[in-house]
């Protein structure tokens, strides 16, 4: 009978016991449900780009003079004196370089002398002509003779004046590419100069589709990052040929008046051209466009935390930018991690460091 009343109890505590457990398992079943379930994904957006001020356009390129000249020989030889540097002033007329004048002044004697051999020949055969010796083609062949010993002449000479380099213009030196006592070959570049008396311009490339609205005479401003001087000035030529590389037409803008900006200098022009009747383009990252054809393409935008796909007008590529229409001014649009989610999805907007910290994570 003792044994049958210690029973009961230790059936009670079991059966809790199993009670419990079967609970326990269904809190952890339920725990891991709610774990699967995965987190937005994260993606970059940034916001549409207004369009900028259609009345102007930005152009960079590199400043130069108008009158820029590579000063070289015309005849091979060795470099004795090469007076001037890099920024030097000097005048027209002014001796800059010279060759070793041996060679130049053997190259004259031995043409000298095949002109005094010419004139032998000749003064021989017309002597033999006259006494029927010879005949008429053999003396006309030494008068062809002298001519061609007579042109050698010429040439030397002219080549005994071009041993020296001569400034064309007063100006500034602008490069060297040469020093005393180098051997130097016809038309190899010794050293550029500047006419200062020249304008200077700025030579930047424009894309096709807003080089039509630049005509010569408007206004520009033109800077250079770091120099607080803003120097006016005019649009001088319109390209009338495209890069073959770029498809990109060169305006050359002149500038006005006395300013510190120097040769070779990278600056950039505000071109006053007027408003525009067509449309004005938006800028985005080019990462953005998920798929462009022809004037259409598609975009992810972000919206109360959803990607939405939303086709665009499309207007080609500026650089790193795409251009489009289509968009609010203030629509975020999805630039790293589209390629990983679709429309309709849920989406976590992050800053670049923790999407790639991110993503770093999901390759491992």
């Amino acid at each position: 009978m003792r044994i049958r009343r210690f029973q009961r109890p230790r059936l009670v505590r079991a059966g809790a016991v199993a009670a419990a457990s079967l609970a326990a398992t269904a809190a952890c079943g339920k725990a891991e449900k709610v774990a699967e379930v995965p987190p937005p994904a994260s993606v970059e957006a940034v916001l549409v780009r207004a369009p900028a001020d259609s009345s102007t356009l930005i152009a960079t390129g590199t400043l130069e003079r108008r009158r820029e000249m590579t000063l070289s020989f015309r005849i091979p030889g060795v470099i004795t004196a090469l007076d001037v540097d890099d920024g030097d002033v000097v005048r027209a007329g002014q001796v800059l370089a010279t060759l070793d004048p041996a060679g130049v002044a053997a190259a004259e004697v031995r043409a000298g002398v095949e002109v005094e051999r010419a004139r032998r020949d000749l003064a021989r055969d017309q002597t033999l002509f006259e006494k029927g010796f010879v005949s008429r083609q053999r003396l006309d062949d030494r008068k062809s003779a002298l001519r061609a010993a007579e042109a050698g002449a010429g040439a030397a000479a002219f080549d005994r004046r071009w041993a020296r380099l001569v400034s064309p213009a007063s100006g500034v030196v602008l490069q060297r590419t040469a020093q005393a006592g180098e051997v130097v070959q016809p038309g190899q570049a010794v050293l550029r100069i500047a006419d200062e008396t020249s304008p200077l311009t700025l030579r930047a490339p424009l894309a096709d589709r807003d080089v039509s609205r630049v005509r010569v005479g408007q206004s520009a401003s033109v800077r250079i990052d770091g120099l607080p001087a803003v120097v006016p000035g005019r649009v001088a030529r319109v390209g009338e040929r495209a890069g073959p590389q770029t498809g990109a037409v060169d305006v050359e803008i002149e500038l006005i008046g006395v300013h510190p900006l120097r040769s070779g200098q990278v600056a950039t022009a505000e071109i006053s051209v007027g408003g525009s009747a067509t449309p004005t383009l938006s800028r985005i990252p080019a990462e953005a466009i998920l798929e462009a054809k022809g004037k259409q393409a598609f975009v992810l935008v972000v919206e109360k935390d959803v990607a939405r796909r939303r086709p665009v007008a499309f207007g080609g590529f500026d650089g790193d930018d795409a251009l489009i229409t289509g968009l609010p001014p203030h629509a975020r649009v999805i630039t790293a991690g589209a390629g990983f989610v679709g429309d309709g999805e849920k989406v976590q907007v992050v800053d670049p460091t923790r999407l790639e910290v991110a993503s770093a994570g999901a390759a491992r």
